[in-house]
């Protein structure tokens, strides 16, 4: 994996802690993934990109952290904090994207223009998402992130890792449709068993979850990072991952998927299977695992401990 500098540490690695998700049950905790607010080291700058001290409400709980690099970015859009992103700026795309499911409102989409983030290219620009412009892009956003002629007649979809589904209100589903919470992802993944295990993730916390669900959504990087769109300039993962916490949920359904779970799915099909073994759809299978495991490929990937 190549070196990333960038503003912000936040880390893989975790103290495995006995930890409770609203107080029915223990569990082993993770860094950015049921755990915290990610207490940022080394954190620069104001505003809503290279600081998520605006934004930790998408986060649950309260960690310190070190370890990928990455630039946060508290997603602003029509004036108000949406989600959170840690972003690579050289593999211009993001490494995740912390959100919160809210379980008691229904989907709510509108047509959406595709966007990007001012303040990657300029720190003193607006900190709201701008939609693309129909003429000629500056310069400093085309070197700072990802453009819509990255995907054009690539061969890959822009993958959400925030979905645009499960929001509070349909502006929240539409800042959903910045660049920088996309990665580039094969159709057949997209589309197909990814697709699939969102929306079974969905009904699942709609009927067991009682309030909010956090949630984060991130990659897996190829080992050698050797995918890239248009000449190196979008990084294509091998791997997506997700996993949520249900901090208050109905104990009658009480299952080994409560308070927390994760799952991995290929991007890749010609990936070996020693994360993710291929069996039925095509090579881009989902593999549902407790977060502990998510956890340990994390690290063995990251080469974190």
């Amino acid at each position: 994996m190549q070196p990333d500098t960038e503003q912000v540490a936040v880390d893989t690695r975790t103290r495995l802690a006995e930890e409770t998700c609203s107080g029915h049950f223990h569990f082993s905790i993770m860094v950015y993934l049921c755990s915290a607010v990610l207490t940022i080291l080394l954190a620069v700058g104001l505003g809503d990109v290279g600081n998520f001290s605006s934004c930790l409400e998408f986060f649950y709980h309260s960690w310190p952290t070190k370890g990928i690099i990455g630039t946060p970015i508290c997603q602003r859009y029509e004036n108000r904090f949406r989600f959170a992103t840690l972003y690579s700026r050289q593999r211009r795309s993001p490494w995740f994207s912390a959100y919160v499911f809210y379980t008691d409102l229904k989907e709510n989409r509108r047509k959406t223009p595709w966007m990007y983030e001012p303040q990657l290219a300029n720190g003193s620009a607006d900190g709201n998402m701008i939609p693309f412009p129909n003429g000629t892009l500056e310069q400093n956003v085309v070197e700072s992130q990802a453009v819509q002629q990255d995907y054009k007649n690539s061969g890959f979809s822009r993958g959400h890792l925030n979905p645009s589904f499960g929001h509070r209100s349909y502006l929240d589903s539409m800042a959903t449709f910045t660049l920088t919470n996309v990665v580039p992802q094969w159709a057949e993944s997209n589309n197909g068993p990814w697709a699939i295990q969102e929306g079974k993730v969905l009904k699942f916390l709609n009927r067991s979850c009682i309030g909010d669900a956090y949630i984060v959504t991130g990659i897996l990087p190829y080992e050698s990072d050797d995918w890239w769109l248009k000449q190196d300039r979008v990084a294509v993962p091998e791997y997506l991952w997700s996993a949520y916490c249900c901090p208050t949920y109905s104990s009658k359904n009480l299952t080994n998927r409560l308070p927390t779970f994760a799952a991995i799915g290929r991007n890749d099909p010609n990936s070996n299977d020693k994360i993710v073994p291929a069996a039925r759809n095509a090579g881009y299978d989902v593999r549902h695992m407790p977060l502990v495991e998510l956890e340990m490929h994390l690290k063995q990937r990251f080469g974190t401990e």
